[in-house]
Order: structure tokens, then sequence, then C-alpha cells
């Protein structure tokens, strides 16, 4: 780092000959070296607009991509020091941190629209019938017991595993012998089916 901090000074001293690379790696050592904000700032004006751009795009959302912007930017600032500039330029680094975040995102998007689904569907379930406030409810649960009884054996099978039995994704994974990544599959089309069954129903 102590090299690289100081090439970086060097380079500033002569910034008019820098590439937009290595003018890009100047900030991003300041960042690491001296937390200069200033630097910091520059770097923030550079990238967001990209970074907007993408989380429009992979996320679909102005606000999701606005929080991508200031999720990737706050890791850019707190992990600046893992940068080295010998092995790769500061707008590949960023991009790096802004991908793996937005991963991050979309699985957390993905979790809560299952999270909802459930939410949606299953309280049905959760009422014994001799429970039930009226005779809809009791019939709604029988139907959504009825339709869970159609689904694919592989989607059923997930559904009951997480929603009956109460199990974890990655037990249902040790169990089944798939990858959890599977479960969460079988598990969202099942619950997408029901859905759209219960939603027919409601019509």
């Amino acid at each position: 780092m102590t090299v690289q901090l100081s090439n970086a000074m060097n380079q500033r001293t002569s910034s008019e000959n820098q590439t937009p690379h290595q003018w890009l790696n100047t900030l991003l050592l300041q960042v690491a070296a001296e937390r200069d904000k200033a630097a910091f700032q520059q770097i923030f004006h550079h990238v967001a607009g990209k970074i907007m751009s993408f989380g429009q795009q992979r996320l679909g959302s102005q606000g999701l991509a606005k929080d991508l912007l200031q999720e990737t930017m706050t890791l850019v600032w707190t992990k600046a020091h893992l940068f080295d500039a010998e092995k790769g330029n500061a707008i590949t680094w960023i991009f790096t941190v802004m991908r793996n975040q937005c991963f991050d995102m979309l699985r957390k998007v993905q979790h809560n629209r299952e999270d909802c689904l459930g939410d949606n569907i299953w309280p049905l379930v959760d009422v014994a019938p001799a429970e039930a406030d009226h005779a809809v409810t009791r019939e709604q649960q029988s139907l959504l017991l009825s339709h869970l009884e159609k689904l694919p054996p592989k989607q059923r099978q997930v559904v009951q595993g997480i929603y009956l039995r109460e199990l974890t994704h990655q037990q249902l994974a040790e169990e089944l012998k798939v990858p959890v990544g599977t479960v969460k599959s079988r598990l969202r089309l099942g619950l997408e089916k029901l859905r759209s069954c219960m939603e027919q129903y409601d019509d």
C-alpha cells in the first residue's frame, strides 16, 4: 500500500497527464490511505450515473437503484484499503463491488417475494376448520389443500416441507439431496400456482 500511495502522490502532481483509469486509481488510493472525502466525492460523481443505470436495469426500480448506489459506495468507502492497483483498475474493482451488492439485493427481493406469497396463502391453513369464523374460510382452506394436491409432485413436496412440516430451506435441501436453489425455485413456482388458483376463486 505504501508503494501504491507513493505512486498515487506522484500521479496527483501531474494529473493532467493521467488517463481516466489512472485518475480514478489515484482517487481510490487516496480514500484508502487518507480517508480523503474530497477524493471519495469525485469518485461518487464519476460512477453514480453508471450504478443507477445498472441498478434500474437489473432491479427494475429507481428506489432499489438508489439503494444499490448507497450500499455500493458505502462499501467502497469502508473497503477501499482492499483495492490493489497492481492487480486491476479502480473502475473494475468498484463495479465488482456493485455487482456483488446487486446479487445480494436480488436474493433479498426474491426471498421477500416468496414470504409475501406465503403470507397471503398460508394463514388459511393455520386456522383449524372448527376455529374458523366463517364458512368461507373453511371453504378456502379446503380449496387450497385441494389445489396443493394438484401441484407437480416436486413442487408439492417442497411446499409441504416448508409450510406444513416447517423445515428450513437447508433442511429440506439436505433431505431431498438437491441444492438449496432448487428448493427455492420449486417453492416459488408452487406458491405462484397456488396464488393464481386462489385469485381465480376470489374472482
